[in-house]
């Protein structure tokens, strides 16, 4: 069998400019990781997933996903905690604009019960793993003003 490296090369010429860019982007992530110190404690708060906007969820999501903290496939419990639709027009509310606070530990707990409910015992299992994900953070420090 012969595997020809011209069908690969086209590939090869994307990967290119992201491989130009790793020690950047592995100290943009690096710094994600790092605890503020004294100086940026203004731009820090504590993780309240009792009381959090949707931006605020995904935003946290995202930077675990960055940080290597979260996987894409772990997310997706996450992901669909952010997604609101508004009952009159039946389209989606921008999370970008939407200022309401949720309880989203609270909405895990319905999400699992309702997931047993309909006995689809895979998704009742990833909301316990993200209900139990939000109850290990909760409390910890948040960077606010993280530009990645």
């Amino acid at each position: 069998m012969r595997i020809d490296s011209a069908v690969g090369r086209p590939y090869a010429q994307q990967a290119t400019p992201f491989a130009q860019g790793t020690s950047r982007d592995a100290a943009a992530i690096e710094s994600t990781k790092a605890l503020p110190n004294a100086t940026d404690a203004a731009h820090v708060q504590d993780l309240d997933f009792t009381s959090m906007t949707r931006q605020e969820l995904f935003d946290w999501m995202n930077g675990q996903i960055r940080s290597g903290q979260m996987t894409l496939d772990e997310s997706t419990s996450f992901l669909g905690m952010t997604v609101r639709f508004d009952a009159t027009t039946r389209q989606s509310v921008d999370m970008a604009t939407d200022t309401t606070r949720y309880d989203f530990t609270e909405r895990a707990r319905q999400g699992i019960a309702g997931a047993r409910w309909f006995h689809n015992e895979a998704l009742a299992e990833r909301l316990e793993w993200a209900l139990r994900r939000m109850q290990q953070e909760q409390g910890q420090p948040l960077r606010v003003d993280a530009t990645v």
